[in-house]
């Protein structure tokens, strides 16, 4: 029989229900392959093997009840470590929190819990979820599982080297401006970046609150809706989540209605710039997808070259509001005295300058200094105001081209995965390997990553490609990913 860690979530259901194995059993299964396969790769910062064998004995016990379970139940998940998990470490992989034990639930994992799913760890990633690369962990770095000279994206990182590497079955991960996608192109997987509002954010540490998304990173498209079917809906503690039920069409599309879909190719996104490989892939999959029978058509979305600066002004000022918060009064890292006082300090400024000079990283230091600057006085309406602006026109460039097509495909990164260290000197360069993930958020749209070839067996880096659909209409994205993931790609 094949490997547990291998298997798809319906796969290791049907052998929960089959009493193939205990869902104890494929926890210690999942433990001992990451115990031989994580020191080298680096995926995971904690594990939370006591928790993860209760929760997997409670499955059990329900299984031997004769009980029906849900399709979640027993699966091994791995979480980026800014998800908040009760009890559990959570650090945003940032020294400022490297005591922080969390105090409650994110919405999702409540959701999760109810459904009988097993957390295995908290993932890396890049400090606070600022990065590409996952290099900007306070705590180790992260390696591609194809290459172990090569990133594995960022900032999720962490989350798709461990399913990329089968490390979990599934993982969460967060999507500010690419965080899933990218690290999910890079790793071979998928991941799905959620329209703005159809996951809560609660309990998910806030980084840019009107960009963030929780969503998930898998082998399969079909994992991945699966998970996110579990995840998405309204939430009580997030007033921007959506009460909206994703039903059977969200795992079981009907080929004759997705086929019928038509598909856009925005010619900003085929760029110089685009490496050869990279190219020729995405070539690959819009042939496959013709293959298939669907329509695409040429469109344009005019505003796309100011996306990336657009962007990078409205993240730093929300980072810059939102890390406020990491004080020194609040989660310090600096061990306090019987007085309650931090010790070495002497007043309210040198608890700041403590706590955040030595707990926050420079690439977390860069841009709240970034967002600090583009809201002050005298700059605020320069920039901050003018990138809203911008925002708008991109969210409007979507909108006109959704009158024609239904989805967007484009490359997810311009490259393949690129060796350690190759731009943590550069953080432009950094900056644009999120270049044709960025207008998704901005516009709050659903956006996927999914491999162009199946994962497993790649004979060079992997290169996924990018799938756009309109707000809330994650199943046509789905649809097509899981139509295009049933083809037989002897030939490709």
């Amino acid at each position: 029989m094949e490997f547990i860690h291998n298997l798809t979530i319906k796969k290791i259901h049907q052998g929960l229900i089959n009493r193939e194995f205990s869902a104890v059993h494929i926890v210690n299964e999942f433990f001992n392959h990451i115990e031989k396969k994580d020191e080298s790769i680096g995926a995971y910062l904690y594990l939370a093997k006591d928790d993860a064998y209760k929760q997997a004995s409670n499955v059990d016990a329900v299984l031997e009840n004769g009980e029906n379970v849900s399709l979640l139940a027993g699966i091994p998940l791995a979480i980026k470590d800014n998800i908040l998990i009760k009890n559990l470490p959570a650090t945003a992989a940032s020294k400022i929190l490297e005591n922080y034990n969390a105090s409650y639930d994110a919405g999702v994992i409540s959701k999760l819990k109810k459904a009988g799913a097993i957390f295995l760890g908290k993932t890396n990633m890049d400090e606070f979820a600022m990065g590409s690369s996952t290099e900007n962990s306070a705590f180790k770095t992260t390696k591609n599982p194809y290459d172990l000279e090569k990133v594995p994206g960022g900032s999720s990182g962490g989350s798709a080297a461990a399913v990329g590497a089968n490390m979990a079955a599934v993982a969460l991960g967060s999507d500010t401006g690419g965080s899933i996608r990218q690290p999910a192109s890079f790793c071979g997987v998928v991941g799905l970046k959620p329209t703005y509002g159809a996951v809560s954010r609660s309990g998910l540490m806030s980084m840019a609150s009107s960009l963030d998304q929780i969503g998930p990173l898998a082998k399969t498209v079909e994992d991945a809706a699966v998970l996110f079917q579990v995840i998405g809906g309204k939430d009580e503690f997030d007033s921007t989540s959506v009460e909206i039920l994703y039903g059977d069409e969200i795992t079981n599309p009907k080929p004759d209605e997705i086929k019928k879909l038509k598909i856009g190719l925005p010619k900003e996104y085929f760029i110089e710039g685009l490496d050869d490989r990279t190219k020729t892939e995405i070539n690959l999959a819009i042939q496959k997808l013709k293959s298939l029978g669907f329509e695409i058509r040429d469109i344009s979305l005019p505003h796309t070259k100011y996306a990336l600066s657009a962007y990078y002004i409205i993240m730093t000022a929300e980072v810059s509001s939102n890390l406020a918060r990491y004080d020194g009064v609040r989660y310090a890292r600096i061990a306090n005295n019987n007085s309650g006082r931090i010790v070495g300090t002497d007043n309210l400024l040198d608890i700041y300058k403590k706590q955040k000079g030595m707990g926050f990283g420079h690439e977390a230091r860069r841009r709240i200094i970034l967002g600090t600057y583009v809201l002050s006085a005298g700059y605020y309406d320069a920039y901050y105001a003018k990138a809203q602006k911008v925002r708008n026109l991109i969210k409007q460039d979507f909108d006109n081209s959704f009158k024609e097509v239904d989805v967007v495909l484009t490359p997810v990164s311009p490259t393949t995965a690129f060796k350690i260290g190759e731009k943590t000197n550069d953080p432009l360069q950094m900056y644009l390997s999120d270049i044709f993930t960025i207008p998704v958020n901005l516009a709050g749209l659903p956006g996927i990553s999914i491999p162009v070839r199946k994962f497993g067996g790649f004979k060079d880096l992997p290169v996924g490609f990018q799938l756009i659909g309109k707000h809330f209409k994650e199943a046509d994205i789905l649809g097509i990913g899981q139509l295009y993931e049933q083809l037989d790609s002897k030939n490709y």
